[in-house]
């Protein structure tokens, strides 16, 4: 709980003081909404989102399941992206947030070989380049 927060930082105390005072309950999503997540994230190439990024989008996504109704906060472009995808509604707070889902591939901007979104390695296989990442389509986003 509250792993992203800074221990005896003010946001900390507040975010123990909430739990503790339950006025705040903490909560995990389900292995099967993870993996839905996962799956998602795969399709559109957004393979980089940390842990709790995919936590929060697979409680949103459970949360919508169980007839809730849920947004997701955020001014991160790829959790926008996988969100619009599974159908999870989004706000944006300093940006005015995506109007295109995107799907990525990486590439090799030397040899111009294609690779899938979640390819592991930093290199081309071929000819040893550092590999990129660019859009391969894009869908308007309907909000």
């Amino acid at each position: 709980m509250g792993e992203e927060l800074f221990p005896n930082s003010l946001p900390s105390v507040r975010f123990n003081t909430a739990v503790e005072g339950e006025r705040l309950r903490v909560r995990a999503p389900s292995t099967s909404f993870l993996e839905k997540v996962e799956e998602a994230s795969k399709k559109v190439g957004d393979v980089l989102l940390s842990k709790a990024d995919r936590q929060v989008l697979a409680l949103a996504l459970e949360l919508k399941d169980e007839g809730y109704d849920p947004r997701i906060v955020t001014d991160d472009y790829s959790i926008q992206n996988v969100a619009n995808l599974v159908g999870v509604e989004f706000a944006s707070l300093m940006t005015f947030g995506i109007r295109y889902r995107l799907y990525w591939i990486k590439y090799c901007p030397a040899c111009h070989r294609k690779y899938p979104s979640d390819y592991k390695h930093k290199h081309c296989q071929v000819c040893g380049t550092e590999v990129k990442r660019r859009p391969l389509k894009r869908k308007p986003v309907r909000k």
